[in-house]
Order: C-alpha cells, then sequence, then structure tokens
C-alpha cells in the first residue's frame, strides 16, 4: 500500500474476501486503520455462540441447513479438487452448472435472471454469462477449486492454535440474503471494537456484485469515523 502511495487504509471482504480481511486486521499491517466484512468469519469457522433469542436460534438453524444441504461444492473442493477440475475445465455447461450452484439464495435469483427474465440487482444475465466466461477463457475453474484444498491443508496444520486478537476498528453489514443472517450479539462477542453495525433490507451473499450501490454505501458509513 506505501508503494501505491497510501500510508493509512481500510479493507473490506465479503466470501474468502471477509477471511482474508479478518487475517489483516489480526497481523494488523503499518497503516491498516479499520476492517468491515459482510460475513461472519468466526462463525464460518465454527465458533460457537449464544443461541438464546429468536435471531440467534434462526442463524444457528440457517447454518446447520447450509451445512447439511449446501456444503457439498465445499467438501468436494477442499478434498478433492482436481476430480471436479477435470469437468470444470473440458465442458462450459459443467462450469456453469458448478459456478451457479452455490447457495439458495444466488440460485434462485439467478434462476429468475435466466427463466423469468428477472434479475435481483446487478445479478442480470449478462453479468452471470460474463463471469462464467471469464473462468472459462482463463482455464481457472480448476485453480479456483483448489484454493479451498490449499485453505483446507492450512486449516488443519493450525488446529488448536489461537488466533491472534483483532483490536481494530470493525464493522459489519449483514444482508437478508446471505446464507445466514448474523446477530449483533455474535459480532460484538466476537469483535471487541465494534465501530458500525447494519442490517440491510436487500442483497445476499454476493452483496458487491448484486447490489453495488447499496454495498458501497454500507462501507462509507463504516469507515465514516475513520477518515
Amino acid at each position: 500500500m506505501k508503494r501505491l502511495g497510501y500510508d493509512h487504509y481500510v479493507a473490506q471482504g465479503g466470501d474468502v474476501g471477509a477471511a482474508v480481511t479478518d487475517a489483516m486486521g489480526r497481523i494488523a499491517p503499518e497503516g491498516l486503520v479499520g476492517i468491515h466484512t459482510n460475513l461472519f468469519v468466526p462463525g464460518l469457522a465454527g465458533a460457537k455462540f449464544s443461541e438464546e433469542t429468536e435471531e440467534e436460534k434462526a442463524a444457528v438453524a440457517a447454518m446447520a441447513l447450509f451445512r447439511a444441504t449446501g456444503f457439498g461444492y465445499f467438501l468436494e473442493q477442499s478434498t478433492r479438487p482436481q476430480t471436479i477440475g477435470y469437468g470444470l475445465l473440458d465442458s462450459p455447461v459443467e462450469l456453469a452448472a458448478w459456478l451457479l450452484d452455490h447457495d439458495t439464495d444466488a440460485y434462485y435469483k439467478i434462476a429468475s435472471a435466466f427463466v423469468e427474465d428477472k434479475p435481483s440487482g446487478n445479478l442480470t444475465r449478462d453479468h452471470i454469462l460474463d463471469n462464467i466466461t471469464l473462468y472459462w477463457l482463463t482455464g481457472t475453474g480448476t485453480s479456483a477449486a483448489r484454493s479451498y484444498w490449499e485453505s483446507a491443508q492450512a486449516t488443519a496444520k493450525n488446529a488448536g492454535k489461537a488466533s491472534p486478537p483483532m483490536n481494530l476498528p470493525f464493522g459489519f453489514t449483514t444482508f437478508p440474503g446471505e446464507i445466514w443472517k448474523t446477530p449483533r450479539s455474535w459480532v460484538e462477542a466476537a469483535y471487541p471494537n465494534v465501530v458500525y453495525f447494519n442490517a440491510v433490507d436487500k442483497g445476499g451473499h454476493c452483496a458487491a456484485w448484486e447490489e453495488p450501490e447499496l454495498f458501497s454505501e454500507e462501507l462509507r458509513a463504516a469507515f465514516r469515523s475513520l477518515r
């Protein structure tokens, strides 16, 4: 960042980017003044939190449902990425099917864009095809899948080791179509310096792609106090 001319900066991430951003916050490199995520990394890692309120119970149930019915791609890519990789590099139909069936919310929204011509926000037919085409033309379906295996190996190697604390200012936005809606109580239990929390009324797991304007507004709001 210094080579780019930035002495102070923030970091944001969703999906894999949330894990990267969380790690950056724990490493706390010089110049990083705060982070924001829209996927709750401690929950994804299996940490346990309160299950007393209806909101907390709903989040636990949603996480359990995802692991029971929507976790197949994750298990395949974290244990046998090369096996699925042959199909991803051989057939654009296989690649498209594998990319589209990630989580229930995104699956139905993408299906609506194609079948009913009713896109959800920026998840339009053309944008979805552009995304698939980028993987196909660059031949990166397998290498993208293999990143899950590499992450699983690192996780296994560091099992039982406590993560460094994260004391930087932390912001979080929960989108209604995310795999689970993270309660504020969980966020405050996991991060000691929460400076921003908000639950918005639209958007899902692909929030930055699906609702770019709302997403950018959330980032500005989360980091406003750090300017």
